[in-house]
Order: C-alpha cells, then structure tokens, then sequence
C-alpha cells in the first residue's frame, strides 16, 4: 500500500543575485510568487502534510508559506550548510511512514505530474529518486550516470573526467526518498567537501552502498527549471504565460495574438471568449462565456458577464462587475463599479465607486466625481437612465430609472426617476461678434508689424 509523503521544500536561499530587498522565493511569476506555484503543485498532487525551510528572520517567507498552506510546518535553517542539512532541519517531522519529496522554492515550474512521478517511483520500489532531464547545455550540471534503470551516482562536474562531461542527463535538483530510510539516509551524509556542506545529492551513493534502488525520473528541461536572478526569472515568466494561455485556449477561448497577452495564474476565461492583442490580466478576473475583451485593455480584480464587451484600451480596475452583455468602450476607466446587464459606457468615462443600472446609457466625458481628497463617495444610476456627454455626476447623488442628464450637466442633486435634469451655464449669443474680433485683431496685429 503506498505511504503518505511529506513535502519538504527549502526556501531558505538568498538570492543575492535577484539584486532586491525581496527574498527570491518571493519574486512573482504570473503574479504568483515562485513558493506559491511550488506549494499549489504540491497540493494538486494530494500532499498533506508540507514543510518549508526558511533562513533565518524571514518572517516574510514564513508568512507567505501559511498562506499558501495554514497547516505548513515552518522550519529555520540558522547556517547554510547545503541541502541535507537543510532537509534535517525538518526532522521533527520525517518519519518512517511518511515518503518525503524534497522541492525548492525557486522552481517555479515544477508541475503535479512531475512530483507524482516521483511519487511512482517510489511506490515502484526505489529508496531515492531523483528528477533528470536532457540538457541543451549541461555545463555546470551534476551528471546522472546510469547503469540500466538504475541510478549509481550523481558525479558532479568539478569531480568529472571527460567522458562524463559528455553526458547530458543531469540532476535536475528535486529528489524523494522513501519513508522507511529517509531518515537514516540523510543522517549518514557527510560535510567531506570543499565547502564543509552536507549534499542531499550524496544520498544516491549511499543508498546504493546498502543495496537500495535508486531512480532517475525524466522530465522537460523547463520543469525545474531554477530562478537565481531577474534574467531567469523573466524566463520563467515566458514559460508560464505559455502554459496559462495554452490552457484556456483548450478550455474554449481564442486568443487572436496569443504572445502578446499576459494572464494571471488565477485567471478565469470562459468558452468562447475572444481576446485581442495586447491584454493585460492581473490578479482576481473572470471572463464569462461569449464575451470579448478588445485590444489594448487592462483588467485586475475584475468579472465580466456573459457575452459583455470591453475595450479596446479599456482599464478594469479592482472592484468592477461588468454584467452580462454590457458595454465598456475605448479609454474608459472603472474601479469599484457594478455595470448591470446592457448598460454601455462606450467611451471617454471614468465610473468609480457606482452602480450603473441595467440598459442605461453612459456618453462619453462622464465622470462620476467619487472622492473629495478625504472619502470616496457612491454614485447610483437607474435602469435605462441617460447621462448625456460631458456630464460630471458629483458624489453622493442618484439618477432614477429612466431619469435624463442633459449634456455638459455638472449634477450635485439627486435626479428623480424619468426627470430630465440640466445642470450648466446659460448659452449668450452675440451676432457678428466674431467677425467684429477678428477684425479687431487683424489691424491690430498690421499695426504692430509696422511699428
């Protein structure tokens, strides 16, 4: 029967080379940081129990491992002393029972799949199981040197001879070890290296000095692919915008231009949606069914309804409810806004901190003046009301159903519903006055020039 598995991922790196305040398990991918992508692989793949080494005061990374997983056990590795010893900072909760998988947080890519091979393998009879994959450049790799199935070794490369710098299946870094000898394994790995450091790496050899099995897992080079510094990261960011929008175009959407739109790792798209070039999704926002989100728009914290439309160069702010078949046009900003079903706001508006009701109609130039530099203020606006181009509606005020603002109105007062309300300067007309001025104007300009 297979045992259970703990997952014990170390987050304790530096990362010195991102060149940021910021711990580098914390940089985001996708707007997901590396640790949370690596803690939603582990629970996808049915992981109970999980474990997170952090280094020393990053109270941060802690923070964030209980966000991702309220149950995680969180350990502090005081001294940087590799990998094994960061594993045994664990050890409290490594148990003969219980499989363990050994993950990094700077792995942003790792997948279900991989670590329930692993999971396999181990099931399958191997004490130690090791993720490989055939590297394009194996430069600075440890070798997975073979012999049948069976894995004898990791060689690294300083400690390689020229045959088997050759070789291009290499340690991709994650490692599992079974239950029953995972403790005593980790215990027996010495510091008899350069850098006085205990190598989780070694526990290979040693396994296979006591007659234990051991495995190497193939996977693609991308899915331990490791993040050290910004130049990889972005890497990491291609490879996942990949996967997100691979996947909701199998799920029923087009995507016109597919590279140039950025998705969210919680993005939420629909059956036959179209998105155009240039769509930028932050976190938070669902697409419904049928809707079209035109080019050049952004979206954060954001729903739209069935068969809505929005855009082109459209900003969704956090807080914006677009209804089903509603309207959001070019240059047209919300935030904080419920846009019922068939309304349209089709250009050159800022809705913030409303309602706008169902099949009303918003012209373009509208406002709703929602702050006073203190408090943010709602505005409400009826079903099938219009708000005539240009309008200011001046927060806390009211449009009833059907109610009509003329243009160019500057409203302070609740509008009744069906009431047309006219908020603006009285027009002069002065006939020939125009020509007067220009008149005016032309001789004085000659007479300047002559003088």
């Amino acid at each position: 029967m297979p045992r259970e598995t703990i997952a014990v991922i170390l987050a304790a790196g530096e990362g010195t080379r991102m060149k940021s305040a910021l711990p580098k398990v914390l940089h985001e991918v996708a707007h997901r940081s590396m640790l949370a992508h690596v803690m939603a692989a582990v629970e996808c793949a049915g992981i109970r129990e999980v474990a997170v080494v952090v280094g020393p005061d990053r109270d941060d990374v802690a923070a964030e491992a209980r966000r991702c997983y309220p149950d995680v056990h969180v350990f502090v590795q005081h001294e940087r002393r590799g990998t094994g010893h960061a594993v045994l900072q664990a050890r409290d909760r490594i148990r003969t029972e219980l499989d363990v998988i050994v993950l990094y947080g700077d792995t942003p890519l790792i997948t279900t799949d991989a670590i329930l091979a692993l999971k396999t393998s181990l099931n399958e009879g191997s004490s130690v199981s090791v993720l490989g994959f055939h590297a394009t450049d194996p430069t600075g790799y440890g070798r997975l040197i073979l012999e049948g199935a069976d894995l004898v070794r990791i060689t690294e490369e300083r400690d390689a001879d020229d045959a088997t710098r050759q070789i291009r299946f290499v340690n991709g870094g994650l490692m599992a070890l079974a239950g029953p000898t995972a403790l005593s394994l980790l215990d027996s790995i010495e510091d008899n290296n350069t850098k006085k450091e205990f190598y989780i790496t070694d526990a290979v050899a040693i396994a296979r000095s006591r007659g234990l099995k051991a495995r190497a897992v193939p996977v693609s080079e991308e899915t331990v692919q490791g993040v050290n510094d910004r130049v990889q990261l972005a890497a990491a960011e291609a490879v996942m915008q990949r996967r997100l929008r691979e996947r909701i175009m199998r799920e029923g959407a087009t995507l016109t231009a597919p590279e140039t739109v950025y998705l969210a790792t919680d993005t939420k798209v629909g059956r036959d949606v179209v998105i155009e070039p240039h769509c930028v999704f932050g976190r938070g926002v669902s697409i419904g069914d049928g809707a079209v989100i035109h080019a050049f728009s952004h979206l954060e914290g954001a729903s739209v309804g069935k068969g809505a439309t929005v855009g082109p160069y459209a900003r969704l702010r956090p807080g914006s409810d677009i209804g089903p078949k509603a309207k959001v046009g070019n240059f047209v900003e919300t935030k904080a806004a419920l846009v019922e079903a068939g309304a349209k706001i089709n250009h050159l508006s800022y809705i913030g901190d409303a309602r706008v009701g169902p099949d009303a109609n918003i012209g373009a130039g509208t406002i709703t003046c929602n702050y006073d530099g203190f408090l943010k203020y709602k505005t409400d606006i009826g079903a099938g009301a219009f708000i005539g181009s240009n309008s200011s509606l001046v927060a806390p005020v009211s449009i009833g159903d059907g109610g009509y603002v003329g243009s160019g109105s500057v409203i302070t007062k609740d509008v009744p519903g069906d009431a047309l309300a006219v908020a603006r300067g009285q027009q002069v007309t002065k006939a020939g006055w125009a020509a007067s001025f220009r008149a005016r104007m032309a001789a004085r300009k000659a007479a300047k020039a002559k003088g």
